[in-house]
């Protein structure tokens, strides 16, 4: 798969992002290199059994392709989720 070029409306959320990729996918028993969080992406896959290789992978189904970025996107938004239940919960007087 090919990495897009996504735009971040707030300067410097990339940074933030991916570090926030690592340590929820490190917290999921992920092995994930602080430098380069997207790396964890083949672990996920190996996992589940598809074959992405590094560079071109148009031999995958979006579906297939789908698994891996739902697994990490679902385990964000997950920990996303508990973070906001955390801050209102703590708000309450």
């Amino acid at each position: 798969m090919s990495r897009r070029n996504r735009k971040y409306a707030i300067p410097g959320a990339e940074r933030g992002m991916q570090a926030f990729k690592a340590e929820v996918m490190k917290r999921e028993g992920y092995v994930v290199d602080s430098s380069r969080p997207d790396d964890v992406k083949y672990e996920v896959a190996k996992e589940l059994g598809v074959p992405l290789q590094p560079g071109g992978n148009g031999h995958l189904t979006t579906e297939t392709a789908g698994q891996i970025g739902g697994r990490i996107g679902g385990s964000m938004v997950r920990e996303m989720i508990r973070l906001a239940q955390q801050q209102l919960a703590d708000r309450e007087p």
